[in-house]
């Protein structure tokens, strides 16, 4: 699979925002990672939405989710990989790497899917985030 972002100018300036990121991609790529940003939003409104790696990111009480397009495949990111064993049934029809799940337009990750990873991993940071106050 490529590795080659599919997000980039020609000048190879970085996006400054999720709709710069998403705006540069082509249309399908674009449809199906804004279906993904609104499930994360749905299931995640109090998270930071921001570029960090030059790929959209979201943080509450720490990082939560990513996603990112590239040439070949779309990209989600789900930082911790005990995740991924929990939704192990609902990810068969997905490459698995580390912490990322690579999927297409063709074949794109179900956004009731996406939003139980996103409140997954809320639960995960504020877990974490209690246990450091306590």
């Amino acid at each position: 699979m490529s590795r080659k972002p599919a997000a980039k100018r020609s000048d190879s300036t970085p996006a400054k925002s999720v709709d710069e990121y998403l705006a540069r991609l082509p249309k399908d790529a674009q449809a199906t990672l804004q279906r993904v940003r609104n499930a994360i939003r749905a299931a995640a409104p109090q998270a930071e939405e921001f570029i960090s790696y030059q790929i959209p990111t979201y943080k509450h009480h720490g990082a939560l989710v990513h996603f990112a397009a590239f040439e070949s495949h779309l990209s989600f990111y789900v930082v911790d990989k005990s995740i991924l064993t929990q939704f192990t049934a609902e990810l068969q029809a997905y490459h698995i790497s580390g912490t990322t799940i690579h999927f297409s337009p063709e074949n794109p990750i179900p956004e009731g899917l996406v939003e139980k990873i996103v409140r997954t991993r809320i639960a995960q940071n504020e877990q974490r985030a209690s246990s450091k106050r306590s």
